[in-house]
């Protein structure tokens, strides 16, 4: 557990992370979920809605590192301009940010922050989320095709523990019934937000790499908030 919690959070202490890493990453991805959760109900009650969704979200780059907000960043400049594969890996590698992975940062940021603002606090909401989000990625991970040989996620590739695996999948089912409809629908949304990312990256440059991951993650998150906040439900 320590491995998957020194590579998806800045706590933990340097970990080499292995393929039994991943079976832990929903387990991960609830307890940032919960957390944010509390933050989100404590915040609530100290400032007005807007306000304490600003700090949700501040909160989650920082409980995260912004890993995954980087990655979401790097992969929109390299997957979205009409460049080759070869160019697009370049430019996924480069730390620099460019126009459409700022675009694409700012929209994301701002949808997360209109979602969360209009929404009362749940943290069963934000920890069915958060968990399926590392679910979706540790499984993408363990099937998916690798794009860049020697890159940091190679070293999950490999086979993990069917039990934690199975263990991850129960937690987020159980929080997500636990939310009731809106978590349950807004999972199931994240899923297909998420596979969505990881099948336009397989097109464009054959397969994901850790940012695409981290992508998948965060629009797979912001995709299940908004089916939360909408208002047709």
């Amino acid at each position: 557990m320590r491995g998957a919690i020194a590579f998806l959070t800045p706590f933990g202490g340097a970990a080499t992370p292995s393929p039994s890493s991943l079976g832990w990453f929903p387990f991960v991805g609830a307890g940032i979920g919960l957390t944010l959760g509390g933050v989100w109900w404590l915040a609530d009650r100290l400032w007005a809605a807007p306000v304490a969704a600003a700090i949700v979200v501040a909160a989650d780059l920082a409980c995260t590192g912004m890993l995954h907000f980087d990655g979401l960043v790097d992969s929109a400049d390299g997957l979205l301009p009409p460049l080759n594969r070869n160019r697009r890996l370049e430019v996924m590698a480069d730390p620099s940010a460019g126009a459409f992975g700022v675009g694409v940062a700012i929209v994301v940021l701002l949808l997360r922050w209109a979602s969360l603002a209009t929404l009362a606090p749940s943290p069963v909401l934000l920890g069915a989320l958060w968990c399926a989000s590392r679910l979706a990625m540790a499984r993408f991970a363990r099937t998916g095709t690798y794009a860049r040989p020697g890159g940091l996620a190679t070293a999950f590739r490999g086979a993990g523990s069917r039990v934690l695996t199975a263990a991850g999948m129960l937690l987020g089912a159980g929080l997500a019934a636990a939310g009731h409809g809106d978590a349950i629908v807004g999972v199931a949304v994240l899923g297909v937000a998420a596979a969505a990312v990881v099948g336009l990256a397989g097109r464009r440059i054959g397969g994901f790499t850790g940012d695409v991951l981290g992508a998948a993650g965060m629009v797979g998150e912001t995709a299940g908030l908004l089916l939360a906040a909408a208002r047709w439900r």
